[in-house]
């Protein structure tokens, strides 16, 4: 039996463990070892005061059905209305013979996409879309100016070296300035001139004005929905578990264990030692005091950062060394602020609870604060809020870095500047604050500038260990979804089963030209996407 060492309790941590244990129990000893004292990574569901919060906003749909299907067999699709849709009188795609999400917990919900923009006090649709009261909300010469600084990037294209240059080929001078600048140099702490293309390149290659046009004329003239196309962030429904994201995670943890999986919490991988272009243990610290685990077979989903800080034994090549250390993050914190309500007005057609506003995230592109985004938990799940139907439950998202002011202030200090800024935006009033709560992770975000631009190297020199797999988003130092991350440790799984050294599949997850999550209406992926997936 090979025993494996599996670093962090995350998305891929488990799904790795999970896709070595399902059908080869016999064949591997799996240990997860997690730093924390809880599961999921970023995608944990953090519970306060009887109230849920999801770290940054966990959307489940992938283009990969072998992922959704991985999802719904852990946790089947609702076959009743949740009590809000139930209340309202909201119709929602059921699942025939699916659990009662009144009645049983491990249930999956159908919930309804609304993102917007929050810039001049007004709301603009995520992504921008062209219709009157975008143009209304911009005012005349604001429209005129985009239009013109649009048609000019049709024409004339600039090299794609930087984030700046990759949004402005794709929407223009003005529509960069005013929507993806300051909201990106907030998100990163740095100018989009000096950051990577590649963030644009996986995060939001299919969206331009091409893809808004085209997706704004489909819904006013039809066509053949057999075959059509839709962007992720234009996707009108995803699905989601009754409790958040972390419970999916833990459900996961459950089937692990029990078929004979271990998971070691308070694990904090420090060291790990190598041999002979191997990895032949790793130093924990556990209680304060060193443990050291031997095994056959590791898979890493710690930073890179720290995965290389901690190689011991054989010497690490001075170049690969400082690639390593100079790998950027963006740490991240966030607020819960509970409410009796919000001043915003729902001024949609849709119907909430309370009447609130029906967003599940507002990108807040206000200059003045520092505040990038907000959630609002109800319109995630109802059973996110101890009582929905008189409180809001608002999650109110910062980056910063490890060490700086906003990061050393306390609990109480950075909680009460962030319910000023959100008062100050006119959306709630201070007196309506009923409880609060704040949540600080590190290294939440792989940055895309300093050495990363010397990535590749890095990736060369890993894959050199014959029985190490990297994997997830620190894992890869890659701004990977759930999905992706979840793919990378199913590649991983496969290479470990198959015995093939082969890596470099491991690395091409979330790297195709098209958008990582363009699925057609019925769920299926048109030949043209498979032929680009492949080019």
């Amino acid at each position: 039996m090979k025993k494996v060492i599996i670093i962090g309790a995350g998305p891929a941590g488990l799904t790795a463990a999970y896709e070595l244990l399902k059908d080869k129990k016999e064949e591997y000893d799996v240990t997860i070892l997690e730093e924390s004292q809880e599961i999921g990574g970023i995608s944990k569901t953090v519970r306060y005061n009887g109230n849920r919060m999801d770290i940054g906003g966990h959307r489940f749909f992938s283009k990969d059905k072998q992922v959704m299907d991985f999802w719904e067999e852990l946790m089947p699709l609702q076959g009743e209305n949740s009590f809000d849709d139930e209340m309202l009188g909201r119709v929602k795609p059921l699942r025939e013979g699916g659990p009662n999400p009144e009645k049983e917990d491990k249930v999956m919900l159908f919930r309804t996409r609304v993102s917007r923009i929050y810039y001049l006090k007004k709301f603009f649709d995520y992504p921008i879309s062209l219709k009157l009261q975008t143009f209304t909300n911009m005012g005349l010469i604001r429209t005129i100016k985009a239009g013109f600084s649009y048609l000019k990037s049709i024409f004339v294209k600039k090299p794609e070296d930087s984030l700046e240059n990759f949004y402005i080929n794709r929407f223009g001078k003005v529509l960069y300035s005013m929507f993806f600048e300051k909201y990106t140099e907030k998100l990163w702490g740095r100018h989009p001139s000096e950051i990577s293309a590649d963030w644009g390149a996986q995060r939001v290659k299919g969206l331009s004005i091409k893809a808004v046009l085209k997706d704004a004329f489909s819904k006013i003239f039809g066509g053949n929905k057999k075959n059509k196309k839709v962007e992720t962030s234009l996707i009108d429904e995803f699905w989601y578990p009754k409790y958040g994201p972390g419970q999916l995670w833990e459900t996961l943890a459950e089937k692990v264990q029990s078929l004979g999986g271990k998971i070691e919490k308070g694990h904090k991988v420090e060291n790990l030692e190598i041999k002979d272009n191997k990895v032949v243990s790793v130093k924990c610290i556990v209680d304060g005091k060193e443990e050291n685990i031997t095994g056959d077979i590791f898979v890493s989903s710690m930073p890179v950062k720290d995965l290389v800080a901690g190689f011991v034994g054989d010497e690490v090549p001075e170049d690969k060394k400082e690639i390593a250390k100079g790998l950027p993050y963006v740490d991240f914190q966030t607020v819960g602020v509970l409410v009796n309500k919000m001043k915003l007005e729902n001024k949609t057609k849709m119907k909430t609870l309370n009447n609130i506003v029906p967003d599940c995230w507002i990108y807040v592109q206000e200059p003045e604060v520092k505040m990038l985004r907000l959630q609002i938990f109800n319109n995630w799940s109802p059973y996110l809020v101890k009582d929905a139907k008189n409180t809001v439950w608002i999650g109110l998202e910062y980056t910063c870095s490890e060490g700086d002011e906003y990061w050393n202030m306390s609990d109480e200090d950075f909680s009460k500047f962030a319910i000023k800024e959100l008062a100050s935006m006119g959306i709630i009033d201070e007196s309506d604050v009923i409880d609060y709560h704040r949540e600080r992770v590190k290294k939440a975000y792989p940055a895309y500038f300093d050495t990363y631009k010397d990535m590749d190297k890095l990736i060369e020199y890993l894959n050199g260990f014959g029985n190490l797999y990297c994997v997830g988003r620190n894992g890869q130092h890659r701004y990977n979804n759930m999905d992706h991350s979840m793919a990378t440790a199913m590649v991983a799984a496969n290479l470990i089963k198959t015995e093939n050294n082969d890596k470099s599949a491991l690395w091409e997850v979330n790297t195709e030209q098209e958008y990582h999550e363009v699925k057609e209406e019925n769920g299926e992926e048109s030949q043209e996407d498979k032929k680009e997936d492949k080019k």
